[in-house]
């Protein structure tokens, strides 16, 4: 039977040689023969049926020390149990694609309304689609304290979503809620904090649907100017006569990508739906 050289091997089955040494060294393909004198390596062209199985099983995802495994014992049912682990390995991959390609689209899109936004201070009427938050209360009021607070409440949040084994990729750009009965009795109170999720990734028990409305919104750069701001959307509300229709929603559109003092740099879009008088 005609020898073959590990080079030769490696070309004929598009490996390295660094890699048939390694299994060599493993014992997972041994060289047909070893010249004692020189340490040459020499294989069979049938050990290519061989390092086909390898590589097949390789393709599938198996470490190698399942392969070695396998080969060793000849039991299907081994590699159909490593197979099946694997292929919930990959189901979990593949959700986890989805989730951050998800979350890519939507930091995309607030990136792009970041940069196409009024500047702050502005106040628009805007419609805005049916949207899907998570939300928690937090029990403490976030305007009574500032900033400091609000991060407190972040670890409650992230805290929550861990807990409800929701996708981490979800704690990003969180907002909070002030509810239409504050607003209503000019009580800046809230102490919910939510993030948005996608309705077809998250149970119907962890979504709260915020329904497609007509927004009076008003832009803002910096937490610090949030209650002046949400005053002048309530004058403004007063003036017009329109008609508040649900809750106060302070959105985060992005997270600026910079730190300014440990603060979080951010964008927010603070909105209001109405209903105009008939």
């Amino acid at each position: 039977m005609k020898k073959i050289t590990i080079g030769q091997m490696a070309r004929l089955n598009n490996i390295s040689e660094q890699t048939l040494r390694y299994y060599d060294k493993i014992r997972l393909l041994v060289p047909d023969t070893v010249n004692r004198e020189n340490g040459y390596r020499y294989y069979s062209i049938e050990q290519s049926a061989y390092l086909d199985m390898i590589q097949y099983m390789k393709a599938l995802g198996m470490e190698l020390k399942d392969i070695q495994k396998y080969l060793e014992v000849r039991d299907p049912s081994l590699i159909q149990s490593v197979l099946k682990q694997r292929r919930s390995q990959i189901d979990a991959q593949i959700r986890e694609l989805r989730y951050q390609k998800r979350a890519i689209d939507r930091t995309l899109k607030n990136l792009q309304h970041y940069q196409t936004s009024p500047p702050d201070s502005t106040i628009v009427l805007e419609y805005i689609e049916e949207r899907y938050m998570y939300c928690i209360d937090t029990k403490m009021n976030f305007y009574d304290h500032g900033v400091e607070v609000y991060e407190e409440m972040l670890r409650k949040l992230k805290a929550d979503l861990t807990t409800n084994k929701l996708p981490q990729i979800y704690f990003c750009n969180a907002g909070t809620i002030l509810r239409k009965r504050h607003l209503e009795q000019r009580r800046i109170f809230s102490s919910e904090i939510f993030v948005f999720v996608d309705k077809d990734f998250v149970s119907d028990e962890f979504i709260t649907v915020i329904p497609a409305n007509t927004y009076l919104c008003i832009y803002c750069d910096q937490f610090e100017k949030e209650k002046e701001y949400i005053n002048r959307l309530l004058l403004t509300i007063e003036q017009e006569g329109y008609l508040i229709d649900g809750d106060y929603i302070c959105e985060v559109l992005t997270e600026l990508p910079y730190l300014e003092r440990n603060k979080r740099g951010m964008f927010l879009r603070l909105q209001i739906p109405i209903k105009f008088c008939s």
